[in-house]
Parts: C-alpha cells; sequence; structure tokens
C-alpha cells in the first residue's frame, strides 16, 4: 500500500478539483509513493497529532485542515506550523488534507451533520459553479458513436439523473495536410472535404485528464480539434452546506437542546427566538456565516454553522433561526466520516481515529 492508494480512494470522495481556490488541499507533506505503515484521520493537524501518529506507528496523517495554508517563507520551528511540518518531515510522516473538497462533496462535511440530526430529504445548500464543463471536438461521422462511447466510459455526458448525454451536429470539414502530414483520410497536399459531426458534451472538472485521454485515444485524426470551455451551470449534487428536514417539528428551545446534545456542544449561540416552530433546517460545517442569505432563501427555519460575529446575528431580520454551534463542534464528526470511508475499502489496514480533541476553545 502506497500513499497514493489512500490518496486516490479519498479523492473519489472528494475530489481536489471540488476544492475553493483560496484553499490548500492534497499532499502537503510526503511523497505519494511511499509505502504506507498506518492512516491518522483527524480534525487538525499538530505536534500532538504528530506524537500520535508515531506512537501508533502511523506514517500518513489524514487531516480535514490543512495545517499548511498561506504558505512557508521559512522552515525554523518559529511558529506551531513550522513545528508540525518539521516534525513530520523527521518522522517520514505524510500528511494530506481534504478540506473545502470534503466541504463541497455531496457525502461529505455538511452532510454528516445531516446524519447527526437524522434530516431527510437532504440536498446542497449552494450548488456550486465552475465544476461542469463541456468539450467540444469534430470527427469522421462514421467514428462519432465510438468516440461518444469512449468519453462516456471516461465519466462525460452525466447530467443530473442522466447519462450518455451529448449534442451532435452534422457538416463539412475541410484540411489539407502538409508534406509532413500523415492523413487519416485524403492525401496530403490536396484539400479534402469530409463528412464530420461535431459532438458536445459535459463532464465534471474531476474527469477532464481521463476524458483528454479518451478523445485522443479514440480519435481517428493525427491533428484532433477540440476545445474545453467551462461553463456557468452549477452541479446540484456538489457545493457547500445541507438543506434538510427534521423528521418532527419542534419549538426553537426544544430545537436548540437537541442541537446542543446531538453536536455534542457546551453552547448554542443563537439569534432572537420567534415563536415558531422548527422543520426545515440549514446546517454547514465551519465557518458559514457567508451562507446565511442562502439559508434565507431556501426557506429554512433554522440555519446552523459556526463563526458568527455579533452584527451578523443581526441578519436573521426575524425571519430565521441562526445557532452558532462552535467552528470546531460543527466538524467534529468529519474523521469519524473519514475513517467509515477508508475502513469499507480498506477493510485489513490499519485505518485510526485520532484520540486528541484539537479543539482550540474552551468553554467555563
Amino acid at each position: 500500500m502506497i500513499v497514493r492508494d489512500i490518496t486516490n480512494y479519498i479523492e473519489k470522495l472528494a475530489p481536489l478539483q471540488y476544492a475553493e481556490d483560496f484553499d490548500n488541499v492534497g499532499l502537503l507533506v510526503g511523497n505519494y509513493n511511499a509505502q504506507v505503515t498506518g492512516v491518522l484521520v483527524t480534525l487538525d493537524t499538530l505536534e500532538a497529532t504528530v506524537n500520535e501518529a508515531i506512537a501508533k506507528k502511523c506514517n500518513l496523517i489524514v487531516s480535514f485542515h490543512p495545517i499548511i495554508f498561506d504558505g512557508l517563507k521559512k522552515l525554523n520551528g518559529n511558529s506551531y506550523v513550522e513545528r508540525v511540518v518539521l516534525k513530520a518531515i523527521k518522522n517520514d510522516i505524510a500528511i494530506y488534507a481534504t478540506h473545502t473538497a470534503l466541504d463541497n462533496s455531496k457525502n461529505g462535511v455538511s452532510a454528516k451533520i445531516c446524519e447527526v440530526l437524522g434530516l431527510t430529504n437532504t440536498k446542497v445548500l449552494i450548488p456550486k459553479k465552475g465544476i461542469i464543463k463541456k468539450l467540444t471536438t469534430y470527427v469522421p461521422s462514421n467514428d462519432a458513436k465510438k468516440l461518444r462511447n469512449s468519453l462516456f466510459n471516461a465519466g462525460a455526458g452525466n447530467v443530473g439523473n442522466y447519462d450518455q448525454c451529448s449534442f451532435n451536429i452534422e457538416g463539412d470539414g475541410t484540411f489539407r495536410g502538409n508534406e509532413n502530414s500523415k492523413p487519416v483520410l485524403g492525401e496530403k497536399g490536396k484539400l479534402h472535404t469530409e463528412k464530420e459531426t461535431q459532438v458536445s458534451i459535459t463532464f465534471e472538472s474531476q474527469h477532464e485528464n481521463a476524458i483528454l485521454k479518451a478523445l485522443q485515444k479514440a480519435h481517428p485524426y493525427e491533428e484532433i480539434a477540440y476545445e474545453i470551455t467551462t461553463t456557468e451551470n452549477v452541479h446540484q449534487n456538489i457545493g457547500m452546506g445541507m438543506l434538510g428536514e427534521l423528521e418532527q417539528e419542534m419549538s426553537e428551545k426544544e430545537f436548540l437542546l437537541f442541537l446542543k446534545r446531538e453536536m455534542k456542544t457546551d453552547c448554542v449561540r443563537h439569534s432572537e427566538l420567534l415563536n415558531k416552530k422548527i422543520k426545515k433546517i440549514a446546517v454547514l460545517g465551519g465557518a458559514g456565516s457567508f451562507a446565511i442569505a442562502n439559508a434565507k432563501k431556501a426557506d429554512a427555519d433554522a440555519y446552523v454553522s459556526a463563526d458568527f460575529k455579533y452584527h451578523e446575528f443581526f441578519k436573521a431580520e426575524k425571519s430565521i433561526l441562526l445557532a452558532d454551534i462552535g467552528h470546531y463542534e460543527s466538524e467534529q464528526f468529519t474523521k469519524n466520516l473519514l475513517v467509515d470511508y477508508l475502513t469499507k475499502k480498506f477493510s485489513n489496514f490499519a485505518i485510526i481515529l485520532s484520540e486528541k480533541s484539537t479543539n482550540p476553545i474552551y468553554y467555563i
């Protein structure tokens, strides 16, 4: 088992292309080809986490949060980030982070909150843009079906509940090869006209490399004309936050006490109580104040997230109950999600849940 075997499987759940542009995900420390002795799964990577990995003979740490976020200009141990990286390197321990790639996964952080709260009829709260791309190419009409099937097998043509989706236009293609050309159709030096099919097909960005390989392999021409564009379409199954429903509606106080108990938090900061029933819930793990407007637009009765600032509670505007359960508390079950996911695939391999709490905030 090498590091890449583990990370490739994680990326089926949370492709790195799902991550936000500001983020730093993937293998942060170590070598993809290193043999793995064990995997320690954690929310954060601290010095204590590396010590735990050493003690448990794990040389790969799978962390939700990236220990390297803003970049490092020096490695002299003057900050906790530098000390973690130095200790990991010294002990040949690799560190891999998923962060917003897992946040944007349909079965990721917010989905785990929904599971813990028992929410049903769940869907993504903020579908993500920039994930759906479109390939347009031109192929001799007799080869169009073969090419389409090859692209479908590589992951193209899936739209919501449909697969093998494409758009095709028949027309005439013209070309003339020079003396160095090796035309499959026509003769070098002579203008050739061929009945061609323009094939347009959409795909999720994480499949781009596989689709381009399939295009090169299945297309008959020596030189392939194609273009790839990023569409403005949102992906309904990829994005931040989730929306779901409680099985039974609750009063606001009942819901807040339920939330405190199920999410194992010592404190729930909330907006003004409105004397309304709570049924439809929006959730988002981590700092989620940016999505308050999305929760309101979705007609959620309550929005559960973390790190709301003082003035952001005013955004409730007597239309929604805002509940801040704490950053760590909102993401604490993420490491359980990853352990369960990895154990199903690598059942005979050491996948260990970190016993250390990395929550830097305490309550009195």
